[in-house]
């Protein structure tokens, strides 16, 4: 098993620290991982994503041109990333802010409110779980205790107390992700 994943949005999503957790959540499952971050030099706002891999064998390059999964966050990285996804692969997206929706019908599709969820519980902080919860759902390569452990791993141990909502996060993310049609748009 190999998955080679994107995760890209604006700074200030948790964009990073969901490629970190992935990371951990992999290393405690014995897997060869990469994680290798890119942002602009602006922290918040600026763009940001994440090249994840995680594998049962070693890992060559953590340079990718093509991914089995994106995650996506916002409209600059949907233009960006749209077609570097493998054709079979799976595309997930937060809807919030995205005015041209995919288009491509030779990959799975689906969308998560993480916006929407997360400010219903809420924490606006917990939206890079629940989109995590949705990534789980559609593709569970890493289990549910291993990402627990990588967000105690990841998170400032003054947070640790947020760690039961952000486990919250994950199972709504989980119960509210939805496949997307692309004749949604053309309808």
């Amino acid at each position: 098993m190999t998955e080679e994943i994107i995760i890209a949005g604006f700074g200030g999503q948790g964009v990073l620290s969901m490629g970190k957790i992935l990371a951990y959540s992999g290393i405690m499952q014995d897997q060869e991982v990469s994680w290798m971050p890119s942002y602009g030099p602006e922290m918040r706002g600026g763009t940001a994503n994440v090249t994840v891999i995680l594998s049962d064998d070693r890992i060559s390059s953590p340079y990718l041109k093509v991914f089995d999964t994106a995650i996506i966050l916002n409209q600059q990285s949907m233009d960006k990333f749209e077609e570097s996804v493998k054709p079979g692969g799976i595309l997930l997206y937060e809807p919030n802010g995205i005015s041209h929706h995919p288009v491509r019908t030779d990959i799975n599709i689906y969308q998560i409110e993480a916006n929407k969820l997360s400010t219903e519980m809420g924490n606006k902080k917990i939206f890079n779980m629940v989109v995590m919860g949705a990534f789980l759902k559609i593709k569970p390569i890493v289990e549910l205790e291993n990402v627990i452990e990588g967000l105690k791993k990841s998170l400032p141990e003054r947070y640790h107390d947020l760690i039961p909502l952000n486990k919250e996060a994950i199972t709504k993310g989980m119960e509210s992700v939805t496949p997307y049609m692309v004749e949604q748009v053309a309808n």
